[in-house]
């Protein structure tokens, strides 16, 4: 049984949602005791594209993702569903494909078509009565009332700090069960947020190393107000690094033994993974075990 993301929002301890691409990375997250994870489309289009976050990556593709993540892990996964890939009848589509795979939550912005990264320049909206049309529809369309609808507006770098707390207000009477304004500056446009909207609904923050938004702990951001904090591309930051590395000393040594101390042997892969458990489920299941 996956725990109740909406109601473990409810609590006043925030949660830390670390990014995730993969059924491996899902697993590593869940080991490590994090209550809930984060689906970014950003590390899908790093990882499996190898190209930035621009709208690249199909809805198709994320929900495929989101399903063998699902397979893997029994936590919660917020699932990034960039602007619900086209219109308010897209968005019903994504909700109801995203939600089959195993999403407890969609992120739903407000960027038009293609959409970028948050914490890129060059960004266009659709218009608030767009964006609300939007939001209802994925009310509309969820099988479940435990499958939180994010509402992320980009409006701070667009429209300016004021018109993004009064779209988040507008898409916190739409429906949103979550509110997410993108990229704030600084401490005291954070300190805003929650002061405008923190009364309204559980609130979201974005941590990324390098980004617009000064980082935080997921504790001193709980303490602020916020109740979902995640952590999105840094495993992919974080795994760029070390491959980087990796490719580097195999290319100079034509071996892997600078690098052991830095990897896992065969052995130690294959126990993360869970390899031993896996042929042993499997004996059970040949002819003439009981």
């Amino acid at each position: 049984m996956i725990p109740s993301l909406k109601r473990r929002l409810a609590k006043a301890r925030p949660v830390t949602a670390p990014g995730i691409y993969d059924a491996l990375t899902a697993s590593l997250a869940e080991a490590a005791g994090f209550e809930a994870a984060y689906v970014s489309g950003a590390a899908i289009a790093y990882t499996r594209l190898g190209r930035p976050d621009i709208g690249l990556v199909s809805m198709t593709e994320v929900a495929e993702t989101v399903s063998l993540i699902r397979d893997r892990v029994g936590i919660p996964l917020v699932v990034d569903a960039d602007n619900g890939h086209g219109n308010a009848l897209n968005v019903q589509r994504t909700l109801r494909l995203f939600e089959r795979a195993g999403a407890n939550a969609l992120q739903l912005e407000d960027q038009t078509l293609p959409k970028r990264c948050g914490h890129l320049q060059g960004k266009s909206l659709v218009t608030t009565g767009e964006m609300v049309g939007k939001i209802r529809a994925a009310v509309d369309a969820r099988a479940s009332e435990e499958t939180l609808v994010i509402a992320r507006t980009d409006a701070v770098a667009v429209e300016g700090f004021e018109a993004a707390l009064e779209r988040a207000a507008r898409y916190a009477e739409a429906g949103a069960d979550v509110l997410f304004v993108e990229a704030p500056r600084d401490r005291a446009q954070m300190e805003r947020i929650v002061a405008a909207l923190g009364d309204t609904l559980p609130l979201m923050a974005n941590m990324v190393e390098g980004g617009d938004t000064p980082i935080s702990t997921g504790e001193e951001l709980g303490r602020m107000g916020f109740r979902l904090v995640i952590f999105p591309g840094g495993i992919v930051r974080a795994i760029a690094r070390t491959a980087q590395d990796y490719y580097r000393s195999l290319a100079e040594h034509g071996s892997n033994k600078p690098f052991a101390d830095r990897m896992f042997d065969f052995g130690g892969l294959n126990a993360l993974i869970g390899t031993p458990e896996m042929l042993e489920l499997g004996h059970r299941y040949e002819e003439g075990a009981e």
